[in-house]
């Protein structure tokens, strides 16, 4: 089968092992058709509408998706080449015999079995494992629930033993298709911060499927993102969710500036941490005692929440006032989106069309960036 490969934003590959995806899955209405290597390092999002491919694809790569052409390699850094689908070869790999992990929606558990019964299920079927079972109980924070039974738990402790299951296998990637769907935030940000926590220490790589580009801007590395069974980008997180911006689809996401930054205070003395934008230029932002463990903050800033000045706003309640630079002027309807340069940062602001032309705003004007505190969102903290 030939099909043209994909260009898009390069993402190292030399360190880390990869999934070379070269597949068509065809149905009467949809076509999947995805060329991509995709680097396993960390969490990879996987992003887009409802049935653009998310989950055909993490079906095809766990093995229960069979009307695929095509091949699935995974390889790479310290893992053996392992052809999980080649169908020119009349190879198809057992879901089972793939050493990949999934975790669904809904938790799938087996009701007839206790918490405790549910987890040594996996453990007795992992054959040479190396995890040890208190460890994990320990990382999805099930110890209290072990002589619980499933149809006892809430949605959010069901997929904690969901996960855990799925860690115990001990497999070599870990699918995740919307997880989070059905859970409420406290849950979700639980879930959030637990991903975070086992990816980091088992370096375990994940693939995540969300339709909530918040929730991936604050645990992914990079950011694949699918529309009507193609892959429309790919790369680094910031950078994806900052050219889906300007992307055809204005509905695909709340436009918005994407952020990694040190923090250079966990607390000003009024309630504020402060992080550096660079060496002119800070942000301050509601604080949290969870800063406190961090170095760096993922965070993000609607469009909407930012407004444009001509002037230095000194007199102003508003605590976050940064100088730029325009970069890009684009007109959509009466909605105007500005690219602005603050130093290295893009920021992204949206303003109507009436106040664009108010302000005489154009390419290369120096103009002030105005935004609250709480206009800095964090979706984990």
């Amino acid at each position: 089968m030939m099909m043209s490969k994909t260009k898009l934003n390069k993402v190292p590959t030399d360190e880390y092992p990869q999934l070379n995806i070269n597949i068509r899955v065809s149905y009467q209405q949809f076509e999947l058709a995805i060329n991509l290597p995709i680097p396993l390092k960390g969490i990879t999002g996987i992003f887009g509408h409802s049935a653009s491919g998310k989950s055909t694809l993490l079906r095809a790569i766990a093995g229960l998706e069979k009307t695929l052409i095509g091949d699935i390699t995974l390889a790479g850094a310290n893992v053996a080449d392992n052809i999980l689908v080649n169908t020119e070869q009349d190879h198809y790999l057992k879901p089972e015999a793939r050493k990949i992990g999934l975790v669904f929606q809904n938790s799938r558990l087996f009701e007839h079995l206790s918490v405790l019964g549910n987890l040594e299920f996996s453990v007795k079927r992992c054959k040479n494992r190396q995890l040890d079972l208190n460890e994990v109980i320990e990382l999805t924070e099930l110890t209290t629930l072990l002589e619980h039974q499933v149809n006892q738990l809430s949605g959010g402790q069901q997929q904690r033993v969901a996960l855990a299951r799925a860690i115990l296998a001990e497999p070599k990637l870990l699918l995740l298709d919307e997880p989070l769907s059905a859970l409420d935030q406290h849950s979700k940000t639980q879930l959030l911060k637990m991903m975070l926590n086992i990816q980091k220490k088992l370096n375990l790589p994940m693939l995540y499927v969300s339709h909530s580009l918040d929730e991936l801007q604050q645990v992914c590395d990079t950011l694949l993102v699918l529309a009507k069974g193609k892959v429309v980008n790919f790369g680094n997180i910031h950078q994806i969710i900052h050219q889906l911006n300007n992307f055809g689809d204005y509905t695909l996401i709340h436009q918005q500036t994407s952020l990694s930054l040190p923090i250079k205070q966990f607390n000003n003395g009024h309630g504020l941490a402060v992080l550096a934008l660079n060496a002119q230029q800070d942000i301050y932002l509601t604080s949290d005692k969870a800063f406190e463990n961090q170095t760096q903050l993922r965070c993000f800033i609607l469009a909407s929440d930012i407004s444009i000045a001509l002037t230095e706003p000194n007199n102003s309640s508003i605590v976050n006032h940064l100088f730029g630079i325009i970069k890009q002027i684009s007109h959509r309807e009466n909605k105007v989106l500005l690219t602005i340069n603050c130093g290295s940062q893009e920021f992204f602001v949206t303003i109507s069309a009436f106040s664009q032309q108010k302000l005489s705003l154009s390419s290369r004007q120096q103009v002030y960036l105005q935004f609250k505190a709480s206009a800095v969102r964090t979706f984990i903290h």
